[in-house]
């Protein structure tokens, strides 16, 4: 590594932890004036810093790294370029190609980490940090009923709720069929179905089985209370979205083939959550490239014009990547393509602005 590298290498990671730092730093102040009531309810301070605050600079740190990398790029690549810096790298025969390797470089340590973290790190995190907001944040722990839940819970096995309270692990007009080769073998219905948490099974209240014999025959009997095992969990029922969060990515690729089994309605919210661990650290070498291309020459605006582009850019590229997953997750649009298509539209972007950059 060559002594031009090692400073450029220096400056763009030194700009970025400190801006990182002081944007993390300003965000907890605001946090800290709008929960402040809410960490009244009885949250204690260990359970606020170690529990929630930790956690919360890990995740929001590592989700706006590319944003805050972008932003720190543009500043002190400007800074160079307004001390001519860059125009005598250029001027030395240093081509632009090669200028952008330093960049590239410290891109791909930053890109890493948020990967990692993306993939591995921050679902086990977020574990603490939102049971936290669950319990203090807001109006503390609230009833969560759903309608009409259809699932397959297991090959053949079909449940259905009228109610379900995914809090209380119980819900109303509860019924399990179960079919094979588009003959119904048994079905299982109840007025009241409550999972018990110390004994893992579900308690049936008004139940009602109806058996089908090979001959045709039927075969039912009904109770008042039945204590039985069935085969899936109350999260199985209706997993909250939240708790997606919470799986690193070898456990959401398992989840979501299960719920694809189950015909859950929210693959598309889950196929969008595993996308965007991959594309936001990708995103970190497009905006690296968009912002050298930008600061590589003296403006009359000077920093001022290039720090005011760069947040135009940003506000562009949240807001296609906003409008983008919403498609996915309300209408008929591939995941992959809405959280990938603002990294294709600025690539293009950044390689438009690199051919035009003075060389």
């Amino acid at each position: 590594m060559k002594i031009i590298d090692r400073y450029i290498l220096n400056k763009f990671l030194g700009t970025f932890f400190l801006s990182l730092i002081l944007i993390l730093s300003v965000a907890i102040v605001f946090d800290i004036s709008e929960k402040l009531e809410d960490f009244r309810k009885g949250a204690s301070f260990n359970e606020i810093v170690f529990d929630y605050y930790l956690n919360f600079l890990a995740f929001y740190g590592n989700t706006f790294s590319s944003m805050i990398l972008f932003i720190s790029t543009i500043w002190f690549s400007s800074r160079m370029a307004s001390n001519t810096e860059i125009v005598a790298i250029l001027t030395g025969g240093v081509s632009f190609r090669r200028l952008l390797w330093p960049y590239f470089m410290g891109a791909t340590i930053v890109a890493s980490l948020s990967f990692s973290l993306n993939h591995f790190i921050i679902p086990k995190t977020n574990v603490n940090r939102l049971k936290f907001e669950h319990t203090y944040v807001g109006n503390g722990p609230q009833d969560t009923y759903t309608q009409n839940i259809h699932r397959q819970v297991a090959p053949g096995v079909y449940i259905y709720f009228e109610t379900y309270n995914q809090d209380r692990k119980s819900g109303y007009h509860f019924s399990a069929e179960t079919i094979r080769d588009s003959h119904m073998l048994s079905k299982l219905s109840s007025d009241f179905a409550r999972f018990d948490t110390v004994l893992n099974t579900w308690k049936l209240d008004n139940w009602n089985l109806r058996i089908i014999q090979p001959d045709g025959s039927e075969e039912i009997t009904k109770g008042r209370q039945l204590d039985t095992l069935l085969p899936f969990s109350p999260d199985e029922v209706r997993p909250r979205l939240y708790t997606v969060g919470m799986m690193n990515t070898p456990e959401l690729l398992e989840f979501i083939d299960a719920e694809k089994l189950r015909g859950s309605e929210n693959i598309s919210a889950y196929m969008v959550e595993l996308h965007k661990r991959t594309s936001w650290p990708a995103s970190t070498y497009v905006l690296v490239l968009i912002a050298v291309s930008l600061c590589t020459r003296k403006t009359r605006g000077g920093l001022g014009l290039n720090m005011a582009i760069g947040l135009v850019v940003c506000a562009l590229y949240i807001f296609i990547m906003q409008i983008s997953t919403t498609l996915a997750t309300k209408d008929d649009f591939s995941p992959f393509w809405a959280v990938w298509s603002p990294n294709v539209l600025f690539t293009f972007l950044g390689i438009y602005l690199y051919r035009i950059a003075p060389k």
